[in-house]
């Protein structure tokens, strides 16, 4: 439950910002025009509004809904989601926004998308200009990498040190903002140059690319961090404690299965948690009863050790990561560096999030598309602000993409109405608009209930 509120406080606040800020862009061109704004909603209210203000001599009411799905300005004289039909059915006043030239209209529908890509940017460029950037260069990581089964038919090897591509070179391992760059640099690759045993080789790639999201999703997946099965403390009064494993043990075995890293012990946990979904309770026992085979820190022997599992599939131990192997290379930027660096990074993210979008159209892309629930699972499980900011900065990129898009009822619809009045001198009809406008609504009712479905299938899962 713990874990559920810390990564559920960390979406409502990520939300409120993002929200309030992409409806300030809008609030703000409307006011810059003299366009009355009736409403300011800090998310919906649909029944009841939880607090509401209105300031002395203003014509907009500021409210605070109770569901932190998103929000809304209502613009007088729009054909909006509100569907005031009424109020269009009146002659045109001065103070709408059917009153105002379409170069104007369209600046106040840009004006949300405008402000969540340079939100991003900004916290991108405090966040280096605030913690710089610290990883570990890929080529420093002397153990290499751990490849599956399909990598391994292509002729890549455990151990093998990434280098570089035909397009450019390693970095790091990156997984920042929820996407490997790594994976997206192998699955558009001819070919992969490695260091082997201190040699270089050269790995041909299949000349239709690989397919990213099942190289990430497969189990194992196709490459991770090559770190052996080390454990680098142990809980007490939890399983592993009380079947006598201690700091500096190395996990050879689980089950009778071979484990030479955290990431094979991972997978066969993992394993372990698809069978246990299904199982009855006595079944469910018996499965987490494990034998776990571990070499003693000091060359003090080995031990075949019994244990049960707690209810999670853990034992009670803490894995050692990447920084306990190599030492990691910070990057510092005072404020001048910072604000380019977080430019081209932001650049970045979005040209990688619209190159990954190929794979919307496939069966696994369409069945990682999440709502709610898949955006707070992003979050870790203990508050961190670097990667709240990270993962705020991802996601408001993610809505300016999402609402820019040609859709009715989304910001980008009616940009693409205003650039068709603009461009054939013609506006459309209200009652082509308010058409288009539950068109819109629909398609995006029925793509949240298929995001909902999903992110309660992954949940069982």
């Amino acid at each position: 439950m713990e874990t559920f509120l810390i990564r559920a406080l960390q979406l409502i606040l990520c939300l409120s910002i993002l929200v309030l800020l992409h409806e300030g862009g809008h609030f703000f061109f409307a006011k810059l025009f003299k366009i009355r704004v009736e409403k300011f909603c800090l998310f919906f209210d649909p029944w009841k509004t939880l607090l509401r203000f209105r300031p002395k001599k203003s014509d907009t009411e500021y409210c605070l809904g109770w569901l932190p799905l998103g929000g809304y300005v209502k613009i007088s004289g729009m054909i909006d989601e509100s569907m005031d039909k009424e109020q269009m059915k009146q002659p045109p006043q001065p103070w709408e926004f059917r009153s105002h030239p379409a170069w104007q209209r369209l600046l106040v529908m840009l004006g949300g998308v405008m402000v969540n890509f340079l939100l991003a940017l900004f916290i991108y460029s405090m966040i280096l200009f605030y913690w710089g950037e610290t990883y570990v260069p890929m080529q420093s990581m002397s153990l290499g990498m751990q490849f599956n089964a399909e990598a391994k038919a292509l002729g890549f090897q455990d151990g093998d040190i990434l280098v570089s591509t035909d397009k450019k070179v390693f970095k790091n391992f990156d997984t920042r903002d929820g996407i490997s760059n790594t994976y997206r640099d192998l699955s558009e690759a001819r070919y992969v140059n490695v260091i082997r045993a201190g040699k270089p080789v050269r790995i041909q790639m299949p000349e239709k690319g690989l397919n990213m999201l099942q190289m990430f999703k497969s189990t194992p997946s196709f490459v991770l961090a090559y770190f052996p099965a080390v454990i680098d403390s142990v809980l007490e009064k939890l399983p592993a404690d009380a079947a006598g494993v201690r700091k500096g043990d190395r996990i050879l075995a689980v089950n009778n299965q071979k484990i030479t890293t955290w990431n094979d012990y991972n997978a066969c946990i993992m394993k372990l948690s698809e069978r246990l979904v299904d199982a009855p309770t006595d079944d469910s026992l018996a499965l987490r009863k494990i034998s776990l085979v571990v070499e003693h820190a000091g060359n003090q022997g080995v031990d075949t050790l019994r244990l049960m599992l707690n209810e999670n599939l853990q034992m009670g131990v803490i894995q050692k990561n990447m920084y306990q192997y190599y030492k990691p290379a910070t990057q510092e930027y005072n404020i001048l560096e910072s604000v380019p660096a977080g430019i081209g990074h932001g650049v970045d993210v979005l040209k990688g999030y619209l190159a990954d979008l190929k794979y919307i159209f496939t069966k696994e892309g369409a069945n990682s598309v999440g709502s709610f629930g898949a955006i707070g699972s992003m979050f870790p499980t203990m508050w961190d602000w670097h990667r709240f900011w990270e993962l705020t900065a991802f996601i408001s990129i993610i809505l300016a993409f999402m609402n820019i898009l040609p859709i009715p009822a989304l910001d980008g619809g009616h940009v693409l109405f205003l650039l068709c009045e603009i461009v054939l001198r013609r506006k459309p009809s209200d009652k082509f608009l308010e058409r288009a406008e539950m068109v819109g609504i629909g398609l995006l009712m029925l793509l949240m209930l298929f995001a909902i479905k999903n992110d309660i299938v992954n949940f069982l899962l």
